[in-house]
């Protein structure tokens, strides 16, 4: 327990040891003395106190007087105060030592009270105020409803609930799935009890177990109606992951999850943290609830962890709220695990596997009709655009309309832009003309930038591709220009009149963004033709992901040849470049939601990226204020051309 600065006097009253009679040590500290300190462990904390030699004696002196005897403490008090005056040292390293406890938890006030019933030990070791927790408990009512009342788990879950001082009684409740049960509480907060009328119903905390065969699941506390809906879209979610053949039933398995269940109510009903919350996950996403899914694993023991929940139903009030807009490229790759978990997640989770990762970064994931491969300068730009353009499918697979998806506003815009000028170019295959579009010479012997020259030294210097390339200028407005590069595979006499081959495109704010994204695109092409030809969709970098590295601490010897100075370079020209393509397109994108008649996994998925601060914007070739005219292809947005040796599938919507 923290002491309140902020509470007036809180510090001087507790300096007193007069006053010490207030705290007490919290059940269930263990000590272990050094020789010239002593180690303390607590419910989640742990502290180690050196000094001199006797500093082990001192600290038994003050663990006689923070003992839970009253009578015993109380003298031990006394004599600390007698030998302890005002302004001496040992009064000094005595109160050094209290405020060490209490930093790190280690000390609860008496005045609380002492809590009873089968939990009272437990609530001294981890509430705030025992006394207040346990008559929490002692005044809540708990019901436990399953499809068979007599079931291991439900009569199991019962017997949880009553040793921890919570009055539980088994119901049935036909209309929820074999294999399924739900514990409610109710009356902890003075409401009446279970039975009594609708508001018992409405102020009432439920939690929902399942278990199928060998794996199974504990929903966060909420209302009925969540917990309900969590364990319904729970259930449906692993039983679509689960892909190979279930083990029989794990004996101790329905124990664990009824355990967690539990304790989890426990906590609700008694105004403690959530379990979750002690875990220490620095995975776990702040702000989303977490579920806790356990199997079994191949050695035959169980494995239980909580997981981010972005769940699709947002019954409770605390479930809808305000967005936690991603930033930063961290914050970005820290939401990618959440929507891409094997159990709980919507995505399937980009990875490298045995794709080369030199001279590009590529990973793969699957997709509706095949795998998507995404290529970047390192693996986590790649991953983060494999988790945008397969959720951009998914979206707008089902007659949804052209969807654009980023981490961040800026990003998503950024893809979005980009598109709408890609789509502006589609009927335009040429490469390299003269047709009016206002050309800018760039050339490898007399270019200074390091990423331009790097990947194009790359693609035909490394890879070995005979390309040739094309830069335009495309407008100026909002104080930056617009250029277009695009590199082709170069013609051959013998293939005079055939269409040239594009590999790589990139519509940015300077002559040599743009030459090192498309050159950077191209190598990615090249790379996955050769690594990955199986591949149904292929994702393309852009500078569009350049905004979510620009917090990014750039180190004093790093230059634009490095990609993160690079990336924070570029990010400083987006917000010019993005004002000047809305002006060069005449289009603004716009939030984009699924209708009610979506298919559920769309809303789901849509729910999902919201929760987890990504943001969705219309790209529909039918905006309002659509604008056709000349432009090169991009190479971010459509940033998913058909992968190599196929075909363009509806998938990929209108080109």
């Amino acid at each position: 327990m923290t002491v309140d600065q902020a509470a007036p006097d809180a510090r001087d009253v507790f300096d007193a040891l007069d006053s010490l009679g207030r705290w007490r040590l919290r059940p269930g500290v263990s000590e272990t003395v050094l020789h010239n300190g002593v180690h303390l462990r607590g419910w989640i904390t742990s502290l180690t106190l050196e000094g001199g030699d006797g500093l082990p004696v001192l600290w038994g002196r003050l663990a006689e007087a923070l003992a839970a005897d009253e009578e015993r403490s109380g003298a031990a008090r006394a004599e600390l105060v007698r030998a302890a005056p005002a302004g001496s040292p040992l009064r000094g390293a005595l109160l050094t030592l209290i405020g060490q406890l209490l930093d790190h938890d280690l000390l609860v006030e008496r005045s609380g009270g002492e809590a009873g019933g089968g939990a009272g030990p437990w609530l001294g070791a981890v509430a705030d105020r025992p006394a207040a927790a346990g008559a929490a408990l002692a005044r809540s009512q708990a019901r436990v409803l399953g499809a068979h009342p007599d079931s291991p788990l439900a009569r199991t879950a019962a017997r949880a609930l009553n040793r921890a001082g919570l009055r539980a009684e088994v119901v049935e409740a036909a209309d929820l799935p074999v294999g399924q049960i739900l514990l409610v509480a109710s009356g902890h907060d003075g409401s009446p009890g279970a039975g009594q009328g609708q508001e018992a119903v409405e102020s009432a905390v439920a939690v929902a177990v399942g278990i199928r065969a060998d794996l199974g699941f504990v929903t966060p506390v909420g209302s009925v109606a969540q917990a309900r809906a969590d364990a319904e879209a729970l259930a449906g979610r692993l039983h679509r992951q689960r892909t190979d053949r279930p083990a029989p039933e794990h004996p101790a398995l329905p124990v664990l999850l009824v355990s967690s269940a539990a304790q989890r109510l426990v906590c609700a009903v008694a105004g403690l943290r959530d379990p979750s919350a002690e875990a220490g996950d620095a995975r776990l996403l702040p702000g989303l609830p977490t579920v806790l899914i356990a199997e079994q694993e191949p050695s035959g023991g169980l494995r239980g962890e909580y997981r981010s929940w972005p769940g699709p139903a947002l019954v409770d009030a605390d479930r809808v709220r305000p967005r936690a807009d991603v930033r930063t490229l961290s914050e970005a790759l820290a939401r990618i695990p959440v929507l891409t978990d094997r159990w709980a997640g919507v995505l399937d989770e980009p990875d490298p596997g045995v794709l080369p990762q030199l001279p590009a970064a590529l990973v793969r994931c699957a997709v509706a009709g095949g795998d998507l491969v995404s290529g970047g300068a390192r693996a986590d730009l790649a991953r983060l655009e494999a988790v945008c353009r397969a959720a951009e499918l998914r979206l707008g697979g089902g007659g949804s309309g052209l969807v654009v998806v980023g981490a961040s506003v800026e990003h998503a815009r950024g893809r979005a832009l980009r598109r709408a000028v890609d789509r502006e170019a589609a009927d335009q295959p040429d490469a390299v003309s003269d047709d009016g579009r206002n050309p800018v010479p760039w050339s490898p012997e007399t270019a200074r930038h390091p990423q331009a020259t790097h990947w194009w030294s790359v693609l035909v210097g490394r890879l070995g591709v005979d390309a040739e390339v094309a830069v335009d200028r495309l407008g100026t407005g909002g104080g930056a220009d617009v250029f277009g590069a695009r590199v082709v595979r170069r013609r051959h006499r013998t293939a005079v009149g055939a269409p040239p081959e594009l590999l790589g495109s990139a519509v940015e704010a300077t002559v040599d963004d743009a030459v090192a994204f498309a050159a950077l695109s191209a190598v990615v092409r090249v790379q996955a033709a050769a690594d990955a030809p199986y591949a149904r969709q292929l994702v393309t970098p852009s500078g569009a992901a350049a905004v979510l590295a620009r917090s990014a601490e750039v180190a004093p010897w790093e230059d634009s040849g490095w990609t993160t100075a690079w990336l924070a370079e570029a990010a400083g020209r987006e917000p010019g470049l993005q004002e000047s393509l809305t002006g060069l397109t005449g289009w603004s994108p716009q939030s984009w939601e699924p209708s009610p008649g979506a298919d559920a996994d769309v809303h789901a998925l849509w729910s999902a990226l919201r929760q987890c601060g990504f943001t969705v914007l219309s790209a529909g070739a039918d905006a309002p204020n659509a604008h056709t005219g000349p432009g090169p292809r991009s190479a971010s947005g459509p940033a998913s051309h058909p992968g190599p040796g196929t075909r363009p599938t509806p998938m990929e919507g209108p080109r």
